[in-house]
Parts: structure tokens; C-alpha cells; sequence
């Protein structure tokens, strides 16, 4: 059983600063997350998209704010624990111990859950299901990794727009299909993609992937009409992800729907368990990414005496260290 002072649920950005938080309180951290990348929903769904509402940033696309929560916390050595899943929760001798995907157990001083919406898992791509090879993703951790490659998004969101426009540049070709004529994506978003060299197909369904070890190949049906195969090396489905609380439904936290009720301290009723973000419910409740970032501070503030009663609950501005 491994020992860290605190363990942060979930690796989106007010997880990542609670990470960074807990650092500069001197505490050690690991974080813990189901997805391969941190991010959390900015990096599965929306990377590109300016972020208008982070106090000192006067616009930020989501992929830079995340490298620069990850960067803010690097100095304090958080440890990543990345594509996988916290799934059980007990105590021993006052203290919480989480039990990881694997069989992994980590035991804590405090626990900060800042899951978002939840545990997320992509929404699969139906075609897929009969396709045994590789080059299906669901998100791209690096676009880059992409360049000079046929590339398909399938969907008709905010990511699949994202992804088409950040690729285009990249790619040696980009289709976008989509099952429907109209698009659940931002307006001005839709409209820069079909300004660009991207081939958009409505109406459409991709019914077939050709391939041995990795897809070469795809065919689009367009309703009504007939099947059209084109090369491809790379699938982006980019059909959206569902989420739910998953196993922390189960760990007798006090819950309000999909909520966790937390107090003024972000405490939930469980011992050195607490919780901050989108996924805590309170009176008054706001759920931005700017007020997440403050339930961060106060939850690992908070955590740093449960830890050590002889801490102060606040230690001070981070300007007067050093």
C-alpha cells in the first residue's frame, strides 16, 4: 500500500490546481484520473475553444490553459496517475484508502474529488464494434502525431469541429461526416470549418472500415444514396462522451442527484474527503471553472489540517514565499 498526503479524483482544471495547491502547502499529491490525458472534459472536448470567463486570461484556448495548470504544478512533483479509475473508497485508522482499477491501493491523508460531471467514457463509434485493427481514436492528446495523414472526424459537435479546424493545417486531408444536416456546434466554429479545405459530409453514416493492424480505408453512406470509399488513416469519432459519478456513487458520499453536497469548507460527510468543481452541490452554487479554482484552495486548506492539526488553515499568500 502506497502513502501520499492528498489524492486528487480527477485531472481537469481545477483538479490540476488543486494539485498545485497541495504542492505549494508542502503535501504530496497524486492524481488520479480515468482519461490518458490530463484536461479532463476541456482536453476530450473542446481543446481549441477560447475560454472566456478565467480571471487574467482576456481569452484562452482550453489546451493552453490545461499546459499551464500542468506547468504551475510541476515544481511540486504531483505524481499522474492517468487512465485509471479510483473505484473503491474505505478508511483505516482514521485515514482514506483508495482502491485504483488494478488492485492498486493508495493510502491518503485527504481525498479531493474535483471529477467535473463525473467519469467519462466516449460515446462509441457503432462501425467500430466489427472493426478488429487500430487508428480509431476519440480524442488527439497530440495533433501533431497526425500530420500528413488522412484524417475522418465523425460528428457534428463542438469537438469535431475543434478537431477539424486544428487539423486541416496538419493533415494531408480532413472529412467531416455527420449523420445529420444540422450541427450541434458553435455557429462562428461551423462557419471557419467550411471555409477551410475540409470536405463536410451530411446526411451520412460511416458503415464500413478497411484494414488489417490499422484502418486504411472507410465507407460513407449517404442516406439514400450509395456507398463511397475513401482512404484514411486516422478515425477521430467525435460523437461526445456521457458521464456519470461511476463507483463514487457507491462510496456512501452524501449525493443530491449527480451532485456531492459538500459544506462551507467543501467537506463532504465522509472523514478527509472533499470535494470541489462542477461536481460539488451547495447553496448558491456556480458552477465555473473560476469558482472551482477557489473550492480548490479552500478544500486542500482545509485538508492540510485534517492532515496536520497544528497547520494553519491559511498559510499565506503564495507571493510571500521565498
Amino acid at each position: 500500500m502506497r502513502e501520499v498526503d492528498v489524492a486528487v479524483i480527477g485531472a481537469g482544471p481545477v483538479g490540476l490546481f488543486a494539485a498545485y495547491y497541495a504542492g505549494f502547502r508542502g503535501l504530496s499529491v497524486a492524481v488520479v484520473d480515468a482519461l490518458p490525458e490530463p484536461g479532463g472534459q476541456i482536453t476530450a472536448m473542446y481543446p481549441e475553444k477560447l475560454i472566456l470567463d478565467v480571471a487574467g486570461f482576456p481569452a484562452v484556448k482550453g489546451r493552453d490553459l490545461v499546459a499551464n495548470l500542468v506547468a504551475q504544478a510541476a515544481p511540486y512533483r504531483p505524481e499522474y496517475l492517468l487512465g485509471t479509475r479510483a473505484e473503491k473508497l474505505a478508511h483505516l485508522d482514521g485515514r482514506p484508502v483508495l482502491g485504483l482499477a488494478g488492485g492498486e491501493q493508495l493510502r491518503c491523508g485527504a481525498v479531493v474529488v474535483t471529477g467535473g460531471l463525473g467519469s467519462f467514457a466516449p460515446r462509441p463509434l457503432p462501425v467500430a464494434d466489427s472493426f478488429l485493427g487500430g487508428g480509431i481514436v476519440y480524442f488527439v492528446p497530440d495533433p501533431a502525431a497526425l500530420a500528413g495523414r488522412d484524417v475522418l472526424i465523425v460528428g457534428g459537435g463542438d469537438s469535431a469541429f475543434d478537431w477539424a479546424a486544428t487539423l486541416q493545417p496538419l493533415a494531408r486531408s480532413v472529412t467531416l461526416v455527420h449523420r445529420r444536416e444540422r450541427f450541434r456546434a458553435h455557429a462562428g466554429t461551423v462557419a471557419r470549418v467550411l471555409s477551410l479545405p475540409v470536405r463536410v459530409v451530411v446526411n451520412a453514416e460511416v458503415t464500413r472500415l478497411h484494414g488489417d493492424d490499422t484502418v486504411t480505408a472507410a465507407e460513407i453512406t449517404v442516406r439514400g444514396g450509395a456507398a463511397e470509399t475513401l482512404p484514411v488513416d486516422t478515425v477521430v469519432a467525435a460523437l461526445g462522451f456521457t458521464a456519470d459519478l461511476g463507483p463514487l456513487a457507491e462510496w456512501g458520499l452524501r449525493l443530491d442527484r449527480r451532485h456531492i453536497v459538500v459544506d462551507s469548507a467543501m467537506a463532504t460527510n465522509l472523514p478527509r474527503v472533499y470535494a470541489a468543481g462542477d461536481i460539488t452541490e451547495y447553496p448558491g452554487k456556480v458552477r465555473l471553472i473560476a469558482t472551482g479554482f477557489g473550492e480548490a484552495a479552500t478544500a486542500v486548506n482545509n485538508a492540510a489540517v485534517a492532515i496536520d492539526p497544528a497547520a494553519h488553515l491559511f498559510p499565506g499568500h503564495s507571493s510571500d514565499a521565498g
